[in-house]
C-alpha cells in the first residue's frame, strides 16, 4: 500500500515539474531577444575580433558563444534556437542541485530542492536567456558534485573529473572569479577534518595537485580579466551596491520565512524533529559558501574598486546556495517521510502563482524589440525616412561613439536583427542623469535643421527613457514646431515615436 501511495506521489511530483518546466522555461523561449542576447548574435555573426568590440571587449571573453553559433547552425536562427542550449544547461543544473541536496542535506530532499529553486525567478531567468549564465550555473553546480563525489570516494580519478569541470568555470565568464573560493572552502574543510565515507580521504598532498591543475587551466582566463580591469569603470552599469542590495541579494528574508514555515509545520502536525537533523560541518560550510562568497567577493570588489560590477546577473549562480541554506534549516524540523509531500505542494504553488496565467506566451525579459521593429515598419508603409536609434549599451558615449559610429556596428547589435526601414541615425547612450554632451546636441540640432524637417516625418526607436529624453528634445526644437508626435505601441522598456509634419 506504501509503495503504491509513494508511487502515486513521485508521479504527481515528476508531472507538476513537467508542467513547471513548459510553462516557466519552455513558454518564454520565443519571446523577443533583449539587449544583451542580441549581442550574443552579433558575437557569433561577428566574432570576437569585430573592431566595433573593442568598445567591449569583455563582452566576447566567453566559451559560451560555441552553443548558438552551433544551434544555428543545424537549426537556422530563432530566438528558440539561440535559448535551447540555456534550457538544456539549466535542466543539468536542476538535476545536480537535487542530488546535491539528497547527498548533503537529506537522502530526500531532493524534489524540495528542485521546487524551491523553481521558486526563485532568477534561476527560472536562465533557463530561457542565451547568454552565458545558465551555463555558468550547470558548469558550478556539475564541479561542486563532483567535488564531493571526489572527497566522498578519495579516487583520483574523480578529482580529476572535478578539476576539468571547475577548470572550465572562469572560461564561461570572467566575473565568475569569486566562485572557486567554494570549491577551496569544501576542500579546506574535508582534509582538515578527515570526513569520509568511503573508509578512504583525501589528503593534503593529492588536495594540493588536483587544485594545481585547475590553478594551471584557469590561468590564462585569469589574466585576461587582469588586463581588463583597467578600462573596467567604462562598462560599470550600477551604482557601488550598498549594505542594503547586499542583504536583498542574500535572499534573508526567503531564508527566514522558510525557516519559520518549517517551524509551523511542525507544530501544527506534531512532528518529532529527526534524529539526524544536521548536516556535516563540512556540508555546511560547502552550502554557506555557496550562499555567501559570490555575492559578497563582488560587494566588497564593488565598494573598494569604485567600479561596481554588483549585478543581479552576475549574482545568478549563488542561487543554488540560496535554495539549499533554505534545506538546511527546513532539515531541522521536517521528518522523512514529509518531504516529498512539501515539495509537491511547493511545486503546485509555484506553477500557480509564478505562471503568468493571464497571458499565453510569457516574455522572457520586458523588451519586445521584435514587436517594436514591426510596428516601426507598418508605420513608414515601405517609404524611406530618418530613424533616429540611442544605442542601448553604456559604452556608446563620447568619444566612443561619434556622429558617423557604424548602424551595423556591436553597439547597435539591436539593429541587426530585428531590422527597421528607413535610414538609421545611430545615437549615443542616453540614461539620466542626461548630461548630454555638446557635439551630441549639435549634432542633433543639424539634423534637426536639415535632415528632419525635410523628410517630413521620422521616427525615434530604442530604450524607453532614452526614447523619451529624445522626443521631448526634438519636440522643442523651433524647426519641428507644429509636429506631431505619438507612441506606435506598447513593448516593454522599447519605445518607437513617430514624428510626422502637421498639415
Amino acid at each position: 500500500m506504501d509503495v503504491k501511495r509513494f508511487g502515486a506521489l513521485n508521479l504527481l511530483l515528476a508531472v507538476t515539474l513537467a508542467c513547471c518546466i513548459v510553462r516557466l522555461w519552455v513558454m518564454p523561449l520565443r519571446s523577443s531577444l533583449w539587449v544583451d542576447e542580441m549581442g550574443t548574435y552579433f558575437v557569433v555573426h561577428h566574432g570576437a575580433d569585430d573592431p566595433t568590440l573593442r568598445a567591449a571587449p569583455q563582452v566576447a571573453q566567453s566559451i559560451y558563444y560555441v552553443l548558438p553559433k552551433l544551434a544555428e547552425r543545424v537549426a537556422g536562427f530563432s530566438e528558440v534556437s539561440y535559448r535551447f542550449f540555456s534550457l538544456l544547461a539549466m535542466l543539468g543544473a536542476l538535476a545536480a542541485v537535487g542530488l546535491l541536496a539528497a547527498r548533503l542535506i537529506n537522502p530526500h530532499a531532493a524534489w524540495f530542492a528542485v521546487f524551491a529553486c523553481l521558486t526563485s525567478r532568477g534561476f527560472n531567468y536562465q533557463a530561457a536567456d542565451a547568454r552565458p549564465y545558465g551555463l555558468g550555473t550547470f558548469v558550478l553546480a556539475i564541479a561542486i558534485l563532483l567535488e564531493v563525489r571526489w572527497f566522498d570516494s578519495g579516487r583520483r580519478r574523480d578529482g580529476l573529473l572535478f578539476a576539468a569541470a571547475a577548470s572550465v568555470l572562469w572560461w564561461v565568464h570572467l566575473v565568475f572569479w569569486p566562485l572557486y573560493l567554494i570549491f577551496a572552502l569544501y576542500a579546506v574543510f574535508r582534509i582538515a577534518r578527515r570526513e569520509t565515507s568511503a573508509g578512504t580521504s583525501v589528503g593534503w598532498m593529492q588536495g594540493i595537485a588536483i587544485f594545481a591543475l585547475v590553478v594551471c587551466a584557469v590561468a590564462p582566463a585569469a589574466l585576461r580579466a587582469l588586463s581588463l580591469l583597467r578600462q573596467a569603470s567604462a562598462h560599470v552599469v550600477v551604482p557601488p551596491p550598498r549594505f542594503a542590495d547586499l542583504l536583498l541579494i542574500l535572499k534573508i528574508k526567503a531564508i527566514l520565512l522558510t525557516l519559520a514555515g518549517a517551524f509551523l509545520l511542525s507544530r501544527i502536525f506534531k512532528w518529532r524533529p529527526p534524529r539526524t537533523a544536521w548536516v556535516s560541518h563540512s556540508s555546511a560550510a560547502l552550502i554557506l559558501g555557496w550562499w555567501l562568497i559570490d555575492p559578497v567577493s563582488l560587494f566588497a570588489f564593488s565598494r573598494i574598486s569604485g567600479d561596481s560590477i554588483f549585478v543581479t546577473r552576475y549574482l545568478y549562480l549563488a542561487l543554488p546556495g540560496v535554495i539549499l541554506t533554505a534545506g538546511m534549516v527546513t532539515v531541522i524540523f521536517v521528518p522523512d517521510r514529509y518531504w516529498k509531500p512539501i515539495a509537491l505542494a511547493l511545486g503546485l504553488g509555484v506553477l500557480i502563482s509564478m505562471g503568468h496565467w493571464t497571458q499565453l506566451w510569457p516574455a522572457h525579459h520586458p523588451s519586445d524589440w521584435r514587436g517594436a521593429a514591426y510596428a516601426l515598419r507598418q508605420w513608414s508603409s515601405g517609404q524611406e525616412m530618418p530613424v533616429i536609434c540611442p544605442s542601448p549599451f553604456i559604452e556608446a558615449q563620447v568619444p566612443v561613439w561619434r556622429p558617423d559610429y557604424p548602424a551595423d556596428g556591436f553597439l547597435y547589435s539591436n539593429l541587426a536583427i530585428y531590422r527597421v526601414a528607413g535610414r538609421v541615425y545611430p545615437f549615443p547612450f542616453t540614461a539620466p542623469p542626461f548630461r548630454t554632451p555638446a557635439e551630441v546636441k549639435d549634432y542633433a540640432r543639424s539634423l534637426a535643421d536639415g535632415t528632419l524637417a525635410s523628410a517630413g516625418r521620422f521616427a525615434i526607436y530604442g530604450g524607453d527613457v532614452a526614447v523619451e529624453y529624445w522626443r521631448r528634445w526634438f519636440a522643442a526644437q523651433p524647426e519641428l514646431h507644429g509636429w506631431d508626435s505619438r507612441r506606435l505601441g506598447k513593448f516593454g522598456d522599447v519605445e518607437v515615436v513617430g514624428f510626422s509634419k502637421g498639415v
